[in-house]
């Protein structure tokens, strides 16, 4: 019968006389081999998928005291913007109290010009009172106040050196009525950052004429309006230093000067 097949390992220690021998077999010297190589494999990949968990565990600390770092800074600028907001609160109380205008300014913003406006009730005569008015849809040809005004900055066109302007800006009191040029349907109603209140008719002949800078709008989108009807009352909302009218007049999208067809307090 011949022996089975075996694996043997010596083990000789130096200065000594004897050795160990230790027989394996080699089945069992095979599973041990792949045994070990499949350990190895299982190390190594641990290494390789532990690796970037170490680093970023590493960076939790770090990241712990910039988000530590970043709250306080916020919290500082809420503190900041509540006492800014505070702040201009004041101003405008004050500039109230003393008679200054009302609106926003330069920070104007579509929120705030939307909620109640402060405006002296409407004292206006009805149209036509001194001024004859034609009914219907018409080209924009009346003054839209009932006082001439002051103005203070007219058309100028983008080929005349200097800043550009469109229409006229005419210096009236905060709560002046505000009446449309001519008859028309309202195309638009509401706020913009620079005409703040503002209300763009369109009239016949393609016609449209624009008044902005208001304290309170009195008519919306799609309402038709007769010439001289009290569309707004004026005021210095949106980028305003005071309280004026801008009057604007266009025809096919482009500017017309409105004192070629408007009369000054006519």
């Amino acid at each position: 019968m011949s022996r089975r097949r075996a694996v043997t390992i010596v083990f000789h220690v130096d200065g000594a006389l004897d050795s160990r021998q230790y027989r394996v077999p080699v089945w069992a010297f095979e599973i041990g081999k792949w045994g070990a190589l499949v350990i190895a494999l299982l190390v190594t990949l641990f290494f390789a998928f532990a690796a970037p968990i170490t680093r970023n565990a590493a960076l939790v600390p770090s990241l712990r005291r910039e988000i530590a770092r970043l709250e306080a800074e916020n919290a500082r600028v809420q503190q900041l913007a509540s006492a800014l907001n505070r702040a201009e609160e004041n101003y405008q109380a004050v500039r109230l109290l003393l008679g200054g205008r009302t609106g926003t300014g330069d920070n104007a913003t579509a929120g705030r010009l939307s909620g109640p406006m402060r405006a002296v009730p409407v004292r206006a005569g009805s149209p036509g009172a001194h001024t004859r008015y034609e009914t219907g849809r018409s080209v924009p040809s009346h003054w839209p106040l009932d006082g001439a005004g002051f103005v203070t900055r007219g058309q100028v066109g983008p080929g005349t050196p200097g800043e550009s302007h469109t229409g006229l800006d005419i210096a009236i009191a905060v709560g002046t009525p505000v009446r449309a040029s001519g008859g028309g349907t309202v195309i638009a109603a509401g706020t913009d950052p620079d005409y703040g209140l503002f209300v763009r008719l369109r009239h016949a002949d393609g016609y449209e004429s624009m008044y902005g800078h208001a304290s309170r709008l009195l008519v919306r989108d799609g309402d038709d309006v007769r010439a001289g009807q009290v569309i707004a009352l004026s005021g210095s909302s949106g980028r305003s230093t005071a309280p004026h009218l801008h009057f604007e007049i266009r025809r096919g999208g482009r500017t017309v000067d409105p004192l070629s067809l408007v009369k000054e307090g006519s």
